[in-house]
């Protein structure tokens, strides 16, 4: 497999023979409002700052040339903006986490949406629908239902993406029951200015890493909206401290990994 991280959560995932785009957002650099008391949502840090804070590592052309699937995690701009939505092919194959959300993309114009499941079949590929908490506590009522899914194939090793979650036993339960040899985590320790985080921070990493000490993670979702509080170089600094460098993998925007 190849994983080929663009920035944010978007990755492009090269999988027995298939290429799936997960959570596009394909917005130019500036041109989203920022998380926080704009939108309706509790303060935030740098709520001076448009979304998304960097610029795409390539052109939208080459991010979705040769997709054969679109996965969307969940329907939050930073996951599935407009940008997004104008380039794709609306005749793509695309899934959802569940029926609400794929209604919502069909009625953008999308006609082959399929809502994952815990056992989906796409072109000999299982597609594993995940559980994910999107945060602790009263600030899942902002942040509202998401998904991770595993995928797996005879001929590749075992992939966990995470998605927009913290460390919580039903992470723990996918490591047991899966046991993924590689794992994208959304480490961006992204949070409002109350509620605590809403995706894993760089100690919800480390838990990732003592529940599957021979998988290698790939830490996303990093520095490009106006939200984060933990920075890759922060992250590196903890997993050197914590010996586990050779575990975690924290790329730049467009970085690409083989397995």
């Amino acid at each position: 497999m190849n994983i080929n991280h663009i920035r944010n959560a978007t990755i492009v995932v090269e999988y027995a023979g298939k290429k799936f785009l997960i959570d596009p957002m394909l917005a130019e650099k500036g041109t989203m409002p920022p998380f926080g008391t704009g939108v309706g949502l509790p303060p935030a840090p740098r709520e001076d700052q448009n979304n998304p804070l960097v610029s795409l590592p390539t052109s939208i052309d080459n991010i979705i040339s040769n997709i054969d699937a679109v996965i969307v995690t969940h329907l939050h701009p930073d996951h599935w903006d407009e940008a997004a939505i104008k380039a794709l092919s609306k005749d793509l194959k695309l899934f959802s986490q569940n029926e609400e959300d794929a209604t919502v993309i069909r009625n953008t114009g999308f006609r082959n949406v399929e809502v994952l499941q815990e056992d989906t079949i796409f072109e000999g590929i299982q597609l594993i629908k995940t559980k994910a908490e999107h945060g602790r506590g009263e600030i899942l009522e902002h942040a509202g239902h998401t998904c991770g899914v595993v995928f797996k194939n005879a001929d590749e090793k075992t992939l966990y993406v995470a998605g927009d979650t913290v460390w919580y036993d039903a992470v723990q339960e996918v490591i047991d029951t899966h046991k993924p040899e590689i794992i994208v985590v959304n480490a961006g320790d992204n949070q409002f200015l109350v509620g605590g985080s809403l995706v894993m921070g760089k100690d919800d990493v480390f838990e990732v890493v003592k529940a599957a000490p021979e998988a290698k993670v790939i830490t996303v979702h990093m520095e490009a909206v106006n939200h984060w509080t933990l920075s890759r170089e922060e992250l590196k600094n903890f997993i050197n401290e914590k010996e586990i460098a050779y575990n975690v993998l924290v790329p730049n925007d467009g970085e690409s990994y083989t397995f």
